[in-house]
Order: structure tokens, then C-alpha cells, then sequence
């Protein structure tokens, strides 16, 4: 599997997995799926992914090349504060 083909299937599988977990009774948004940071190592690729919607959602998916699978991980942040060091 090629870069473009392994980002190109997570941003379809995020996207397929947001829509489906939005509240049914409210219309459906228009939102974006990007790329946050994205590795490849041999034959496996890592990404970390989010969306334009305000759920404070994140994703990881993996994908093993030596067995042809696809791990998928949605995360919820719940804080992102700042830790000031001093010199």
C-alpha cells in the first residue's frame, strides 16, 4: 500500500466513522478530515487524524503491512492545557 492510498482510506474510514456516530436528529454538518501527522516505516504507516466538527475527537490508524491489517483507534480529548518550565 502506497502513502496516498493508506491517507486517502483513513480520511474515508474517519469520515465514515464521524457520520455515523452524530446525532441523528440534528442535520448532518459539512466537515473536514485531515491529517495531522502522518508516518511510514517499511511496509507499515501510522497517522493521527481529527475533523473540523467541535466533538474534540482524534484518531489513530495503523496499518500493519506484514499482515494486511488496519487498526483503527478513536480518542476523545478531555483537557489541553499549558506547563510552563522555567529556566
Amino acid at each position: 500500500m502506497g502513502s496516498k492510498e493508506f491517507i486517502d482510506d483513513c480520511k474515508e474510514k474517519v469520515r465514515s466513522y464521524a457520520m455515523g456516530h452524530l446525532d441523528k436528529s440534528d442535520e448532518t454538518p459539512t466537515f473536514e478530515v485531515f491529517v495531522v501527522w502522518y508516518s511510514k516505516t517499511l511496509q507499515n504507516h501510522k497517522a493521527l487524524l481529527s475533523t473540523s466538527l467541535p466533538d474534540g475527537m482524534y484518531y489513530e490508524l495503523t496499518y500493519n503491512g506484514d499482515k494486511k491489517e488496519l487498526y483503527f483507534d478513536a480518542y476523545k480529548k478531555f483537557e489541553n492545557k499549558c506547563i510552563k518550565y522555567e529556566d
